[in-house]
C-alpha cells in the first residue's frame, strides 16, 4: 500500500475542487481496507466523488475505496442475484446489466458515482429507486474491521436516504452490494419523465431494457452536464415534499407549478422548477453557477472554490424560502 502526502483531490471529485488531503491512499482489497482502518486513527472515506462538495482541505487520511468486481451469485429462470464490489462505476454496472439482459436498473443509467455509494442516498431517477433492486449490503465496521450484512429492510431506505446516511454515518464502509434483478420477464417503467416520448421518436412500441436505458441516457445528456466537461455533482438539491394546503396556495399564484402526488397529504414539487422560477437558471457568480439547461445542477465553471459553490447554494435556499415558503434541502454531502 502506498500513502501520499498533501495529495490533490481535484481528480477525485466531480466538482473538480482542488483541495488537498493531508494523507491519501487508494485501497483495492478488503484486507487492505481492514489494515488501513486499524492503522489510521482518523479517516475520510472517498468513493466516486460524485455526491460531495469539498469546501476545505481534508486534515485526515483520505481512503479511496477502489474495490472492483462483479459476480453472479444465484440465477433462476426469471431472477438473478448479482454481487458488486463498492468501487465499480455505477453506470458501467448498469450497462453490464443491460448487456446481460438483467432488468431493474435501466432507468438509473448515467447516474454518476460508484456502486458503494448508491445505497447511502438511495439513488433514484425516472420512477425507480435503487432500494427497489437491492437485496443486501455488506459493510465493514470502522472501529472493529468486522463485516456486517444488512438486508434491504435493515438499510431503512427512504427518499434519498438510508441508515448509512443517518444512524450509521461515519461508522461503516460499504464494501459490497447485492442486487436482485429480473431475467426475461422484465417489469418496465416508462411512464415517468420523458421516457415515453423519447421512445416514440424512434417508433419503439415494445421497448427492451436496452431501449429504456438508451432513452434515459439521451434525456440525461440533453439536460445534465458531463462532469468531465464542467464540474458538477448532478442534482444538488432534493425535490421538496410539501403538504396539500401549501401546494394549493402556491398553485393560486403559479398555476403551472408541476407536482407529483406522494400520498393524500403530501405533494412533491421539482426543486429545479422552483430554482428556475426564482431566476437562478443559467446565472453565474464568478466561477460558481447554475446550469443553463437544468437549474437543479450547480456547476464549477473552472476555478470556483467549494466554499463559493456552497455560498451560492445557501443563496438559492434563502430565495426559495422567501418566494415559496419552501425549505430546499441539499442532496450532496458538504465537507
Amino acid at each position: 500500500m502506498e500513502f501520499h502526502s498533501n495529495f490533490s483531490l481535484k481528480d477525485y471529485n466531480t466538482f473538480g475542487i482542488d483541495v488537498k488531503a493531508k494523507k491519501f491512499i487508494s485501497i483495492t482489497s478488503i484486507e487492505q481496507l481492514r489494515e488501513v482502518l486499524v492503522s489510521e486513527a482518523d479517516i475520510f472515506l472517498l468513493s466516486g466523488g460524485s455526491n460531495m462538495l469539498l469546501t476545505k482541505d481534508i486534515d485526515k487520511t483520505v481512503v479511496h475505496v477502489n474495490l472492483k468486481g462483479i459476480a453472479t451469485l444465484e440465477e433462476s429462470e426469471n431472477q438473478v442475484v448479482v454481487e458488486v464490489l463498492a468501487g465499480e462505476d455505477w453506470h458501467q454496472f448498469v450497462l453490464w446489466c443491460v448487456n446481460h439482459d438483467f432488468g431493474g436498473v435501466e432507468n438509473l443509467s448515467l447516474i454518476p458515482g460508484n456502486v458503494g455509494t448508491c445505497p447511502i442516498q438511495n439513488i433514484g431517477a425516472y420512477g425507480v429507486e435503487v432500494k427497489d433492486v437491492i437485496e443486501s449490503v455488506d459493510a465493514m465496521e470502522i472501529s472493529t474491521g468486522k463485516i456486517q450484512t444488512f438486508s434491504n429492510s435493515e438499510c431503512e431506505f427512504d427518499y434519498r436516504n438510508s441508515i448509512f446516511k443517518n444512524a450509521l454515518k461515519d461508522h461503516l464502509v460499504i464494501t459490497k452490494v447485492r442486487f436482485k434483478l429480473t431475467k426475461g420477464a422484465h417489469k418496465l417503467n416508462t411512464s415517468y419523465g420523458a421516457i415515453e416520448s423519447e421512445l416514440l421518436k424512434y417508433n419503439i412500441e415494445n421497448p427492451t431494457i436496452k431501449d429504456i436505458s438508451n432513452a434515459v441516457i439521451t434525456i440525461r445528456k440533453s439536460k445534465l452536464p458531463d462532469p468531465k466537461e464542467i464540474g458538477n455533482s448532478g442534482s444538488f438539491f432534493k425535490n421538496p415534499v410539501i403538504d396539500i394546503s401549501h401546494f394549493e396556495n402556491l398553485k393560486e399564484k403559479y398555476p403551472n407549478i408541476p407536482s407529483y402526488i406522494i400520498d393524500d397529504n403530501s405533494i412533491k414539487v421539482p426543486a429545479g422548477w422552483l430554482i428556475e422560477t426564482a431566476g437562478f437558471k443559467g446565472k453565474r457568480f464568478g466561477d460558481a453557477g447554475v446550469h443553463n439547461r437544468q437549474a437543479l445542477v450547480l456547476v464549477n465553471h473552472g476555478n470556483a472554490s467549494g466554499q463559493e459553490i456552497f455560498e451560492l447554494a445557501k443563496r438559492i435556499q434563502s430565495k426559495i424560502k422567501i418566494d415559496f415558503g419552501v425549505k430546499l434541502e441539499i442532496e450532496v454531502n458538504v465537507y
